[in-house]
């Protein structure tokens, strides 16, 4: 037998064996003591992979169970558009939420109008990134301008793709960026947006909002929302007659008709405003109330005559709400407002002379770009005339994109001190004083911001605030002015007069859906069926994949545990065969 030499001590040793002294036992010897040996049982660490078979997935998200916070800026017809997109995603299973930090998403519906507006709203999405909220954009402020950089990478939906608000956010929610911002189209022709007979959850369950038209026939120098809403896009008349029919059935007294410029109604579609509204009268329960939206002074003028006998009716409120912006033809020129301030004169004086007690609110743009001193005191003297009750006065902002941005504009300090002048002027005079002692008839729709008063409107649409007697609330009421305010008269119930209630179905719960038409909830089953089967594919694959990914680690393990054993059986078999030798 070969020698080897001991590389620990230099010592020629004759085989391996002779490492074994004499005192240590052979190994047929630790072979046959292997009976006696009592194995120690040790607890098998299970693999990650082999744990919780039975679990979702990590990554898996299933949409319809997120709470959502809704915040709109602006507008009617934008608190309308997400009413419709809180009402189809309760419809769905989402839970809209009035507690923000609560939310898993928020869907922030913006205003494009003014800079204050469009800062709350981008101030409200670096909020929603600093708490790790989901977000889905809204409104006109990405419709008109989706590149911005505080845009990117956040789901948008459109202010014409409303009804498609679920599939945006179950998108968002898993993960992905959305974006819908086309036109609603037939045979090449615009809509005016989603359908009316979508769900919805009423801010208030006793005022029904109803868009009549979206975009406008102008072109306003200054105008932003003009690059968001587009063009006039008229709704046929049967379906907001429809519409209001269910609003009555679901128990809403008071409706709004809301656009951008409702006097334009109907020209695209070969129809006019007096038409819709003699057929939105017919369907008006006795003791409920429709309010017009803001008419501008050129396309109302053709229908005085007609709609001063409207706003004469019972069941229509004796407001019209018509932007001036300026007393000066000057001004309203490079406006582009296409019409002079004698136009809005005309239709004002007609409708004061034909509509007795008629409220007419207005509109005035303060620091337009070339707007003089002169031209600012014409404004002036206008407001000092006609004593409008109810007067929204706006400082310029130049809105990115728009011609007004681009020309000489007025100083700030000069803007800010003409508003606060005009600001003035209006609470220069209370408009109603004159009305204390009267007796009134008002509708009840709401509670005041202090929660002291309930808010009821007369025949003028002027702010009459009454006791909180829960009777009261959706009532026709007769009251006695006894206190007047600049915004407000307070009325006293008169004692033995009766509560008219009119003539609708109950009001709907607050917060509850409405317009679940049967079309509506076969449409939802079958979107929760495909949902559900998806989820449940889902759920399969990957049980299968992680069933795959398993027997495969297990192969793994048992070729290596195979290996191993082969190995060590190897060095046994020729260990025994040395010593046998």
């Amino acid at each position: 037998m070969k020698k080897m030499l001991s590389a620990s001590c230099g010592t020629l040793l004759d085989d391996i064996e002779d490492i074994v002294s004499q005192e240590d036992s052979k190994p047929q010897d630790r072979h046959f003591a292997r009976k006696h040996v009592v194995p120690k049982v040790r607890r098998r660490h299970t693999p990650k992979y082999l744990q919780d078979e039975n679990s979702p997935p990590s990554d898996s998200t299933i949409p319809g169970i997120q709470k959502i916070w809704i915040r709109t800026w602006g507008c009617s017809h934008n608190n309308s558009d997400g009413e419709y997109m809180a009402g189809q995603l309760a419809a769905f299973g989402y839970k809209i939420t009035e507690n923000a930090s609560e939310a898993d998403l928020w869907l922030l519906n913006s205003c494009t109008v003014k800079n204050p507006a469009e800062d709350h709203f981008r101030n409200s999405i670096k909020k929603a990134q600093e708490e790790n909220k989901k977000i889905v954009l809204a409104g006109c402020v990405p419709q008109a301008q989706p590149r911005q950089d505080y845009l990117k990478g956040l789901s948008v939906i459109g202010v014409q793709q409303i009804d498609r608000v679920v599939e945006v956010v179950e998108e968002t929610i898993k993960g992905h960026s959305v974006r819908l911002l086309g036109q609603k189209k037939d045979n090449g022709k615009r809509l005016g947006g989603a359908r009316l007979d979508l769900p919805k959850i009423r801010k208030n369950p006793l005022i029904e909002i109803i868009s009549i038209n979206t975009g406008c026939l102008n072109a306003c120098t200054y105008c932003k929302t003009k690059h968001a809403r587009g063009n006039l896009a008229s709704y046929p008349i049967d379906e907001l007659v429809d519409r209001a029919k269910q609003s009555f059935q679901e128990g809403v007294c008071e409706i709004w008709l809301t656009s951008e410029d409702t006097g334009a109604y109907g020209r695209d579609i070969g129809t006019d405003l007096p038409t819709l509204l003699w057929k939105l009268v017919d369907v008006i329960p006795e003791g409920a109330m429709l309010r017009l939206g803001m008419t501008n002074p050129p396309y109302i003028l053709e229908h005085l005559e007609e709609m001063a006998k409207i706003l004469n009716h019972p069941r229509v409120y004796a407001f019209l709400h018509i932007p001036v912006q300026s007393a000066s033809d000057t001004v309203l020129m490079e406006m582009k407002r296409e019409y002079c301030v004698a136009d809005f004169k005309r239709v004002a004086d007609f409708l004061k002379e034909k509509v007795p007690g008629i409220t007419i609110a207005t509109d005035i743009i303060c620091g337009f770009p070339g707007e003089t001193d002169q031209d600012f005191q014409e404004t002036v003297k206008l407001v000092e005339e006609y004593k409008f009750p109810s007067l929204f006065i706006n400082q310029f902002y130049p809105r990115p994109g728009t011609p007004a941005a681009k020309m000489d504009q007025v100083p700030a300090q000069v803007k800010k001190q003409r508003t606060k002048d005009l600001s003035q002027v209006f609470h220069s005079y209370n408009p109603y004083d004159h009305k204390i002692g009267e007796r009134q008839q008002v509708l009840v729709t709401e509670e005041s911001f202090d929660s002291k008063f309930y808010v009821a409107h007369n025949q003028f649409y002027e702010q009459v605030l009454v006791p909180k007697n829960p009777i009261f609330m959706g009532k026709m009421v007769e009251v006695d002015i006894y206190e007047s305010g600049k915004h407000f008269m307070k009325g006293r119930p008169v004692s033995d007069a009766k509560v008219c209630t009119p003539s609708i179905s109950k009001p709907l719960a607050k917060g509850e859906v409405s317009g679940l038409t049967e079309e509506f909830r076969n449409r939802l089953g079958n979107h929760l069926s495909s949902v559900s089967h998806s989820s449940a594919a889902t759920q399969r694959d990957s049980a299968s994949s992680r069933m795959v990914l398993q027997l495969q680690r297990l192969h793994q393990d048992c070729a290596l545990k195979m290996s191993v054993g082969l190995a060590l059986f190897a060095l046994l078999f020729a260990f025994f065969v040395k010593i046998y030798n």
